[in-house]
């Protein structure tokens, strides 16, 4: 098995599970951390962000670890992981996204991002924290250059990048250049899968799409490609597959098969 790669899945599609079932699902999986979502109706919500390290204990108890968390970048999560960190030997990276405002224009948006930033680089240095922001189609910083615009000028212990390679591949960006684009902040890779479903008629005047989430062996991202890329590059920490399925349903039976092709391709490439 190939120990320079931690596994990590987003805990997203199991909101209803205690942290205590959580842990043991996960572990029974076969992943070693998680990226647990900070968010209303989850396990910890932001207003009780504090409980992030107790939670890391818990899920410690299974072997399992806080790799990053999805939520907000304020100055109660940023010491709730610095905490975290202290307690469980693991300070999660708070995972984000740079969202452009409807009728915002991306350069201001751009503006607007770097501003956010740098009024949080203070507490980040103090607590030793990172924030990966993520490429993510539609109104968002979309590709790898536009991520490495965004954050070029600070420091990636503080600001990286999380690189995902399925809204990668929707932008119809080639995998080995973007990520010799991001590479230099680069802290975290998210793995799912994706492609474009027509959602109208075969003779419709105006084609409709709709993209579809899909397993790892289904979509436009090539995941052999991007397992045998990471690794010609020597990359090594977190891997977190996302669990993003269109059929929800699905999802327990899909994050199962898609661990199992993940690491079977990683081992592959040793």
């Amino acid at each position: 098995m190939n120990k320079q790669i931690l596994y990590s899945v987003f805990t997203k599609p199991w909101k209803t599970k205690s942290l205590h079932e959580l842990g043991a699902w996960v572990a029974d999986l076969g992943f070693d951390g998680i990226e647990l979502p900070v968010r209303p109706g989850y396990q910890i919500e932001p207003e009780n962000v504090y409980r992030l390290p107790a939670a890391a204990t818990t899920l410690a108890e299974f072997g399992v670890k806080i790799y990053s968390i999805a939520g907000p970048a304020d100055e109660a999560t940023i010491a709730a992981c610095a905490e975290t960190g202290a307690a469980a030997g693991c300070t999660p990276t708070i995972r984000t996204m740079a969202r452009i405002a409807d009728g915002e224009r991306y350069i201001d948006a751009e503006a607007r991002f770097r501003r956010e930033y740098d009024a949080i680089l203070a507490l980040l240095e103090k607590h030793n924290v990172q924030i990966g922001v993520q490429n993510h189609c539609g109104r968002f910083i979309a590709n790898a250059a536009g991520l490495r615009s965004l954050v070029q000028k600070y420091d990636p212990r503080r600001i990286a990048i999380v690189w995902d390679a399925a809204h990668n591949a929707l932008q119809g960006q080639d995998l080995d250049y973007a990520l010799d684009i991001v590479w230099p902040h680069l802290c975290m890779v998210n793995l799912k899968n994706v492609y474009w479903r027509r959602v109208s008629g075969t003779e419709a005047e105006i084609v409709q799409w709709k993209y579809h989430w899909t397993s790892g062996r289904q979509g436009l991202a090539s995941w052999p490609d991007v397992a045998a890329e990471l690794q010609k590059r020597r990359y090594t920490g977190v891997v977190c597959l996302t669990a993003e399925y269109s059929d929800k349903q699905a999802a327990d039976r899909l994050i199962r098969q898609d661990i199992a092709l993940a690491k079977s391709l990683f081992d592959r490439q040793r």
